[in-house]
Formats: C-alpha cells, structure tokens, sequence
C-alpha cells in the first residue's frame, strides 16, 4: 500500500490514459452527484411537510361545532349545537388511556390595556395542557397551572409579540394587564413556532373567563393530543368515537356532517406518511439507479483497462512479477480513481443542494439536504464497487500464461 514505486507506477498510467481515467471517474462521481441531489430534493419535500406542521403538536385532535343539517330525535335542522364543560368529561372519559394532552377552550377578542398602550388581541381560556399540545415555549416565568384553574384567579400568560407590542422595555412577569375592564397579572411570556398569529394570544384559565362571560360554561373547541403509542388506524378510529360520544350527548345525527367536526391530525398524518413512502421509494429507487450504473460504468471500464494492459501483464510476469503483486496493482490504481471521483462528486453534490438553499420552496422543496451517514453509506459501496471491478478482471488476467499475454493483439 506504501510502495512508492507502486504509486509512481499508477500515477504514471493515469497520466498516460487521461482520457480513461477521466471516463470511468466520470461514471463515479455523476452517480454520487445524483444520489446526493435526488436524496437531498426528497429530504426537502419531507421538510415542507414538517414545517407545514409546525407549531401543533404532530398528534393533534380538535373538536368543533357548528348547526344540524339533519332533523333528529324529534329536533330540528339548522340547531346551533355548542360545546359546554360536559362535553370536555365526556371526551376525557371515553378513553383515557388512549389521551396525552388535553384542554378545553373559550376563544375570544378582547381590548387589552398595559399602562398607556392598547390593543385588540386573541384571549384564550384553558388549561396547563394547552401549554404541550400548542407546542407554546416559555421564554420568562411560568404557564398556566391546575391551581390556577381551580381557584379561578385572574393571571395571564402572553404571547412574544404582545410584550414586544406593549411592554417594550423589562420584564412584565407580575405586572397587570387590563382585560375589558378586569385586572390580571402576568405571569409568564410565551414564543410559538406556529407564526405571528401565535404569538399575540394572551392565555388565562378556562375557569376564570368563563366566569367573565356571566358563569357560561361554553366551549369553543377542545383540544387533545391521543397517545403516541396509538398506531394511525387506532388514532383514526379513537377520533370517530369521540365523534360519535360527542354527537349522542348533543342529540345529532350520526349522519350530521356539520353539527360536530372533528380534525384529528392522525388521518393527516397517514396520508403525509403514505405520500412520504412513495417518494422515499421512488427516491430511493431512482437513487439506487444511479449507483448501480456508476458501478456497472466502472466494472466495464476496469475490464476494459485490463485488457489494454494484457501485453504489459504479461511483460510483467515474464520478468518476474507475481500475480498478487499485478492484481494488487491494478486494484490500487481502481480505488483510487474511485475515491477522488467520489469525492468530486460528494463535493459537487454538496454543494449545489447548498447553493439552491430554499430557491426552491415554490415547488414544496424547503432546506434540502442529505445526512452524512447516508452519503459515507453510498461512497463507501462505490469505493467497495470499485475494489471489485478492479479486482475481478485483473485476477483473470493474472492467470494469464506470459506466452498468451505477450501474443495478445
């Protein structure tokens, strides 16, 4: 391996054949170059759907109402059918192994006061658990708790964007908020990766504004996550049934379309896995394509060179060489054009996913980019391809008498 006549020797042949050397490098590094795109554009489409995604938790349930379509039970169509307190043990009691996260909701807009500054924001009621399933991200003080909850006090969580807005200058941890007349104190500031939108949203406790809207105990929605260990089908049907539980207790149709919905991510989630598959396999396929063609390329070429150099094998062995010492060579000579093409085209690879960056998002490409470990992978097979196409020919052409190798035209 660190003859430096055997280098010298090798050299000297690439030098002699560019034109060889430049054909079956190309093949190497064109197949790599491929494989690294093709798996980079794969991985970006698998991004846009992850940030798609962003800023709700993956396993994500919610529960909406809306009017009956469907006469039933002796009730009218076009009834306003409403969420309540109920409805939330009603979900939370169907299964609740089958739950992570859960929180019931009364959404509202609210004329929010912070010493001279004011402004119309989002006001959220629920529980700590809306914490995890908004995927909300505490920056100063805390969230929500079950005490709070309880007892009904008057705190209040803000988003990122309402302190930038109004609190400027400080922290505003245990300063007051004026809420349509009512006083609440702040104890914690929120980031959210969900968006501007998300992040001017003040968060106080279910109880506390149901209280404000005169003792109501209706709901907006209803937020749950189901358990991650559930498989996509079973969170599919978790869902339905809690579809149905909600829909016997409001006394709708099961046919009702429009009366409950309910958008669990999980249906979401079995086509996006079901559409990342195919692409992963057409990818991969294609990816696959690539390489066997750079190493197919290769092993014709190494043939090829081997049996140009069948008269100087021949001079070799006439003089003395042995056979390992001629396969050794020639598999050296191989592995190196295998490497510094390989390199070439990781190098090149590289470097144009770097280049396109997120020029591509119009066509749902974000951010593509090929791990390390699958790049080594796809090297290391082209360089062991190499070895091979090497090794193969020049064992036969070893065997080779002198006589017949001198006398080969």
């Amino acid at each position: 391996m660190f003859d430096i006549d055997r280098w010298q020797e090798i050299f000297s042949s690439i030098r002699s054949n560019v034109l060889r050397t430049v054909l079956s490098g190309f093949t190497v590094a064109l197949g790599l170059f491929i494989f690294i795109v093709l798996f980079g554009i794969g991985n970006g489409i698998q991004n846009t759907f992850n940030t798609a995604f962003a800023g709700d938790a993956a396993n994500l349930i919610q529960i909406f109402t809306g009017k009956t379509s469907i006469a039933y039970q002796g009730l009218q169509a076009d009834r306003e059918v409403s969420l309540n307190n109920q409805s939330y043990r009603t979900v939370t009691e169907t299964a609740p192994e089958k739950i992570e996260y859960s929180s019931p909701r009364y959404s509202t807009n609210m004329l929010v006061k912070y010493g001279r500054e004011s402004g119309n924001y989002s006001v959220i009621g629920a529980t700590p658990d809306d914490q995890q399933i908004e995927e909300r991200n505490l920056v100063d003080g805390r969230y929500i708790s079950e005490r709070d909850v309880k007892e009904k006090h008057n705190v209040a969580v803000i988003g990122r964007l309402i302190q930038r807005d109004m609190v400027r200058r400080g922290s505003p941890i245990g300063q007051t908020l004026d809420m349509n007349g009512a006083m609440f104190k702040i104890i914690g500031v929120f980031s959210d990766e969900g968006g501007d939108r998300e992040e001017r949203v003040v968060v106080v406790p279910i109880s506390t504004l149901q209280q404000m809207k005169k003792g109501s105990d209706t709901l907006s929605s209803i937020l749950l996550t189901y358990n991650k260990d559930l498989k996509p089908a079973e969170a599919v049907a978790f869902g339905e049934d809690l579809e149905r539980e909600i829909k016997a207790q409001h006394k709708v149709s099961p046919d009702d379309e429009q009366a409950v919905i309910v958008v669990n991510r999980a249906k979401e989630n079995e086509t996006t896995v079901q559409f990342m598959f195919v692409i992963a396999v057409v990818v991969g396929f294609i990816g696959l394509g690539t390489l066997i063609a750079g190493i197919i390329g290769i092993s014709n070429i190494m043939v090829y060179i081997v049996k140009e150099r069948t008269r100087e094998i021949g001079v070799r062995k006439a003089i003395g060489a042995k056979p390992s010492s001629i396969v050794g060579l020639i598999i050296q000579e191989s592995v190196v054009i295998t490497v510094v093409s390989g390199l070439i085209g990781v190098g090149i690879g590289v470097l144009t996913l770097r280049l396109l960056g997120d020029s591509l998002v119009k066509y749902f490409i974000t951010d593509p980019g090929v791990g390390w470990g699958l790049i080594a992978i796809a090297f290391f097979c082209l360089i062991f391809a190499g070895l091979i196409a090497g090794f193969v020919p020049a064992y036969k052409a070893s065997r080779i008498k002198p006589i017949e190798a001198l006398r080969n035209e």
